[in-house]
């Protein structure tokens, strides 16, 4: 299901998002050869997935066309215990509202070098909240329940930052330097390019 929407998003999207990514890559190189900045790929690719997440991100959130009806739930936990753990409904409305935001609290918590959990529920919850707001001028719901499961998302995405660092300091040295993770993150590139593409209708294969 997850994987269905995002693709439709991307459909939906792919022409401006990849005037923006020629732009935005270009403009990077760009100051990185002005400014006689480091290149590593690694970091470089990981902020740039995360623009591209987060554009995503909040192009699914307010497509109007994803939900006809609009409402206001102001009593937490009344839409999460609507629904029956293991029904299509609990893992979209329940499950789906709390992973599509655990990308967001692993980004954000690795940029602002977040060391508290406080870190994290501050900006998830403004996020989230401006999200449902918009979500109820434009035709679709405000649901506090949301509000609660992406801040609960984004906390999974701290907790993971948190361990992957604790993890991280003790691995052996190749598996720490910058050309392991270069390394990774090329053959990520590469299959995303080629996801990419198929999405645009080039056939590569």
């Amino acid at each position: 299901m997850g994987l269905r929407i995002l693709s439709n998003t991307l459909h939906d999207v792919w022409p401006m998002l990849t005037i923006f990514l020629v732009v935005i890559i270009s403009i990077r190189i760009t100051y990185t050869r002005v400014n006689h900045e480091k290149f590593i790929f690694y970091k470089e690719f990981l902020n740039l997935v995360f623009v591209v997440y987060a554009l995503l991100l909040f192009q699914m959130l307010t497509n109007t066309e994803m939900n006809t009806t609009g409402g206001l739930n102001i009593v937490p936990f009344t839409e999460i215990l609507r629904y029956k753990v293991g029904t299509q409904g609990f893992n979209l409305n329940v499950i789906g509202n709390i992973a599509i935001f655990i990308p967001f609290g692993y980004f954000v918590s690795g940029y602002v070098k977040a060391t508290k959990i406080s870190h994290i529920l501050f900006i998830s919850a403004i996020t989230s909240t401006t999200v449902e707001s918009v979500q109820y001028f434009i035709g679709r719901s405000f649901d506090v329940d949301d509000i609660l499961l992406n801040v609960i998302g984004a906390v999974c995405g701290f907790l993971l930052y948190i361990g992957f660092t604790a993890i991280k300091k003790h691995l052996p040295r190749f598996f720490r330097s910058d050309t392991f993770y270069n390394i990774i993150c090329i053959l990520l590139a590469i299959i995303g390019v080629l996801y990419y593409l198929q999405i645009m209708g080039i056939k590569v294969y």
